[in-house]
């Protein structure tokens, strides 16, 4: 067998021996499949996050509700009472809800003149998460747009956007409400925002909120946008002679989605919080319309005697809130390609593992391979003077060079 065969034998045996490595114990390896594209990877990172499945089932599972038992627009719901419908008390408005599934004419009870608290709990619910979705999309759009004009162009342009996020961030967005709750509030005034507010209260806060919530997506957007304009692919862009919008909205964009996305949807879960907060103090949405955050404030006084009043409809906020909350952390990490998934067993079950074969290595000799009279371990290391010149003589330097 010649040398170079020796080597090349060698070589392979090495490349082997280092292929076959585990990863290291409990980390599980990033998806790198081939023919996947960007979507199935983060479809399938996405749907293997056990608490980002967990909270679109949910939510999932209260949108239906909300939307469906007491209708949305011309279409009826299936459940039997109105969210302003008063009924006569039954059994003093305790709920009529016994474990497992007997649920009776009102199971979240009703309220001290008759109206039953489940259908005002679903149309709050209702509310609550149409709010939630327009400020969502209209503070993403703007703060999309702001951030990518800012970090694409830099110099005045993003001095002026800049200092107009500065300014919005100041103001105080309570205050703001309360100005535009009144304005809305003067129905006999004649003019057309009041005449609008005062049939879609819920659209008009919507996009209000979302006017003034668009300031931290757009930093972020903007931070993105200033590391990805360096990028080469841009530079290539440039000099193919496309136009900074296709530049803007074709190249750079599509790779900050992950950040859009991931903050958009933590946005919308502050939204409810947000929404929640005005409807308490009054100066969100008004009877006789309600909300999730308005049925708090008005059942309050009676959490020490009717609880109930008070525990539906905080329930259905945390249970909205975790569910955006776990989505979000779920998009973060199937967008992020940094991200590993750390598992204890497998960790626990490597180190055991791990033990196991020092010991066996330990008792038994290293598989060895004969290479030009010599031996070398299967770990890729070849003596020099073995490889290359058959055994050693006794007139050998140090180095192991034949003279």
């Amino acid at each position: 067998m010649s040398q170079q065969s020796q080597q090349e034998e060698a070589t392979e045996v090495s490349a082997s021996a280092g292929t076959a490595a585990a990863p290291a114990a409990g980390i599980e390896p990033i998806l790198e499949a081939k023919g996947l594209s960007l979507g199935q990877i983060v479809r399938k990172r996405f749907f293997g996050h056990t608490g980002a499945l967990a909270g679109l089932i949910v939510f999932a599972v209260i949108f239906v509700l909300a939307f469906s038992s007491e209708g949305w627009g011309p279409i009826p719901g299936w459940w039997q009472y109105q969210h302003d419908q008063v009924t006569p008390l039954v059994n003093e408005g305790v709920p009529t809800w016994t474990l497992p599934f007997s649920f009776g004419d009102h199971p979240f009870g009703q309220d001290r003149i008759g109206r039953d608290l489940f259908a005002m709990t679903m149309r709050g619910a209702q509310q609550s998460i149409i709010i939630m979705i327009i400020i969502g999309v209209v503070a993403g759009l703007i703060g999309v747009v702001v951030g990518a004009l800012a970090g694409y162009f830099r110099g005045w342009v993003e001095a002026v956007l800049m200092r107009l996020t500065d300014i919005i961030i100041i103001i105080p967005v309570l205050l703001l409400a309360a100005v535009m709750s009144q304005t809305a509030g003067r129905r006999d005034s004649g003019s057309w925002f009041g005449q609008f507010a005062a049939s879609n209260g819920v659209v008009v806060l919507g996009i209000f909120l979302g006017l003034v919530a668009w300031v931290g997506l757009a930093r972020l957007v903007r931070g993105e946008f200033l590391s990805l304009r360096e990028r080469e692919f841009v530079d290539a862009a440039r000099i193919s002679g496309a136009s900074n919008a296709r530049i803007i909205f074709k190249h750079i964009l599509p790779n900050a989605v992950g950040v859009v996305i991931v903050n958009g949807t933590l946005l919308m879960s502050s939204a409810i919080l947000l929404e929640t907060a005005l409807s308490y103090l009054g100066v969100g949405v008004k009877a006789p319309d309600t909300s999730l955050g308005l049925l708090i404030s008005q059942n309050q006084e009676a959490f020490s005697t009717r609880p109930w009043l008070f525990w539906w409809p905080g329930l259905f906020i945390v249970l909205i809130c975790l569910c955006i909350n776990f989505i979000g952390d779920g998009l973060r990490d199937a967008f992020d390609p940094r991200q590993k998934k750390f598992n204890a067993k497998k960790a626990k079950k490597g180190t055991r593992s791990g033990h196991g074969s020092a010991a066996v290595a330990g008792g038994a000799a290293a598989p060895a391979l004969e290479v030009g009279g010599g031996v070398s371990p299967v770990s890729g290391y070849v003596p020099d003077s073995e490889a290359f010149g058959g055994a050693p003589h006794a007139g050998d330097d140090t180095t192991g060079r034949n003279d």
